[in-house]
């Protein structure tokens, strides 16, 4: 009973100290006023050109202390983050207003020059407090818009008007209770702390819950603010009119930066203070895209059924009920399916690369699963960025065991049981697609580096990435191909002709209905595919990731079907050749991807200027298509592969 009883105390005390726990985001920073509260900055971003730019590579402020790098995960820099320190700083719940931040030098030409064009290219601040990005609000044709950030400046009739002062809005709410500490974690927002004395812990005090910037252009007096610190009030009253713009920029003369903040206390709790930014609008339009999608599925199901249990099934019960007299005669009347039984499971043509490709589409197809679950159970919001490519990149790693254990099983089946070559293609297939990615990523990094974007990857960061691949990547693909190799490969139930079987003469071209299978997969994803394609082009949060995880369960299950009915439909027709027909048969959804790709760039991206622009937005569409072909060839050619096998099985002809 006494063991009982710490236990119970144990568990009790887990839970008390795992009070206010959020498992989306970093940990809550509790702040008593008067609490320093410092504001950072994120790369410059534009949906016009989709290169991001550091903050201080354009003439603003900068921090006294100078500039500092802040931590980044891999995944951060992977996206272009670059997060720095600013000068704008706050006092919790303690409003100022007037407060001078700085006067620039004045503009040279090169400055000037580049401040204008960062404008024409619609150029927006993205700023973070206590790791809320700052959000602006505004109104259009009686709607109100959310957007991330705010626009360096505007153009108006040919003049160019910066956004020099900044009306910030805290959000913070209130926390009393005594038993929670006044730190909570670490987090971006803290700089120090006074002494509170021996009570600390028990004065109330505040969290950040919501972190708004209205942006102004005020034509400031440079002659006030020659003799004026940073952090001093400015001598005379500033009034923020966001509709009007009085600030222009000219070549020669400095401007003058200010702003001012209030804090105001809400109702929304520490947990909920993502909700502004993940309020996902269409909810209907989902569910549309899931239903669209079951139709599909019933519709191909339903082909599928009528296969098995009035064709297949029919024709085996039939053929099993005759004597062997009986069975000697229909041998000789075969047609369909059952005359290519001595030619089924004859070698394709390429069976590495096809060894390969399935491989690493099991690795990409296993790692898509892993991240969209875990990002549904909330391990991978927004909150902490860069977590989600950098959850992508070590499932990818991890699951190359699967990729060689795969690959190198196909292969000994391939090749009935030999275990010759295994080696090279588990070493092939730890290559193949992390080549490919490296080879296109490395020429749009080279665009990106000719452009000075921070979306560039670093060097050491690309050598870090060899490292991870090597070292970690292609031991793992290794070590699956050496399970694979000595996993019994799989036997075919019939025998293979030594002569292959001639192929009739086919009244359509058999390639023609392998890529318009492609169009059902499509049919089931396209509507969610906006959905993605926005958040990764047009700057807006995707964080519906149950509804992605049920559309990619539904795409897996259409791609199974539509390969299935199309390798029985070669068969019918006495076309042996299935293999990559299979493969291709849902992995054609790419290409149809890859045309809707093109097409957003036209009619929704067409803001998008500059040939390296679009250079990027086509690589990375290029990139992203091949490894959704991977992925959806390989579930068509291994549901393919098991009808093929069970099909066979139960034929009985010698």
């Amino acid at each position: 009973m006494g063991n009982f009883g710490i236990w119970v105390l144990t568990m009790c005390l887990i839970f008390q100290s795992g009070y206010g726990f959020y498992l989306p985001g970093s940990y809550p920073l509790k702040h008593v006023v008067g609490n320093y509260l410092s504001v950072k900055v994120n790369s410059l971003t534009s949906i016009d050109t989709e290169m991001p730019f550091s903050y201080y590579s354009l003439p603003f402020c900068k921090p006294v202390e100078g500039v500092k790098d802040s931590a980044e995960n891999l995944g951060e820099l992977l996206m272009g983050d670059r997060i720095e320190n600013s000068p704008y700083r706050f006092k919790m719940h303690t409003n100022e207003t007037e407060i001078f931040l700085c006067q620039t030098n004045k503009l040279s030409s090169d400055d000037f020059k580049l401040l204008t064009k960062r404008i024409d290219e619609m150029y927006q601040v993205n700023l973070i407090l206590d790791n809320l990005p700052a959000i602006r609000y505004t109104r259009k044709e009686g709607f109100m818009l959310r957007w991330t950030g705010y626009p360096i400046g505007v153009k108006i009739k040919d003049v160019y008007y910066v956004f020099n002062h900044l009306k910030f809005k805290v959000l913070v709410h209130k926390y009393e209770e005594t038993n929670v500490a006044r730190v909570m974690g670490t987090g971006d927002a803290v700089e120090g702390f006074p002494s509170v004395g021996n009570k600390g812990s028990d004065v109330p005090g505040y969290m950040v819950v919501g972190f708004e910037v209205v942006p102004c252009s005020v034509m400031h007096n440079g002659d006030l603010v020659k003799n004026l610190k940073m952090y001093e009030k400015y001598p005379s009253p500033i009034k923020c009119e966001p509709t009007t713009v009085s600030m222009p920029i000219k070549e020669g003369e400095p401007i003058v930066f200010t702003y001012e903040v209030t804090f105001e206390e809400s109702d929304i709790k520490w947990p909920s203070r993502w909700d502004a930014y993940l309020k996902m609008e269409g909810a209907k339009v989902h569910w549309f895209s899931i239903l669209n999608s079951l139709m599909v599925i019933t519709f191909l199901a339903g082909i599928v059924l009528v296969i098995f249990l009035r064709t297949v099934r029919r024709d085996l019960t039939r053929y099993e009920e005759l004597d062997k007299e009986a069975q000697a005669m229909v041998n000789e009347e075969l047609s369909g399916w059952k005359l290519v039984v001595g030619d089924v499971f004859r070698a394709p043509s390429n069976p590495a690369l096809l060894c390969i490709m399935v491989g690493n589409g099991v690795q990409i197809l296993g790692m898509a699963i892993v991240t969209i679950l875990f990002a549904a159970l909330g391990f991978m919001s927004p909150a902490s960025r860069g977590t989600l490519i950098t959850g992508m990149l070590f499932s990818y790693m991890i699951l190359g065991i699967a990729a060689g254990y795969v690959a190198v099983r196909l292969w000994r089946t391939i090749g009935f049981g030999d275990h010759k070559g295994w080696v090279s293609v588990a070493w092939k297939a730890a290559c193949f697609f992390p080549g490919i990615a490296f080879f296109i990523l490395t020429i749009l990094n080279f665009l990106l580096w000719g452009s000075h974007s921070t979306g560039a990857i670093p060097f050491s960061l690309f050598v870090i990435l060899l490292l991870l691949w090597f070292c970690i990547s292609v031991p793992l693909t290794l070590v699956g191909g050496y399970f694979g190799a000595k996993a019994p490969h799989i036997e075919y139930p019939v025998r293979t002709n030594q002569i292959p079987r001639e192929i009739p003469a086919q009244k359509y071209p058999s390639w023609l209905l392998v890529l318009g299978a492609g169009t059902l997969p499509f049919g089931t994803l396209f509507i969610e595919l906006f959905f993605i394609m926005s958040s990764i082009w047009m700057g807006r949060v995707y964080y519906v990731f149950g509804f992605l995880f049920i559309v990619l369960v539904l795409l897996v299950v259409v791609c199974a079907e539509v390969s299935l009915v199309l390798t029985y439909m070669h068969l019918c027709v006495e076309d042996w050749k299935w293999w990559w027909k299979s493969f291709f048969a849902s992995g054609s959804v790419a290409i149809y991807i890859f045309l809707y790709s093109i097409n957003y760039l036209i009619f929704d991206l067409k803001s998008l200027s500059g040939p390296v622009s679009a250079t990027l937005y086509l690589g990375y569409s290029l990139f992203m298509v091949l490894t959704i072909m991977f992925a959806t060839g390989t579930v068509g050619f291994l549901s393919s592969f098991w009808f093929v096998h069970y099909l066979f099985s139960s034929v009985k002809l010698d």
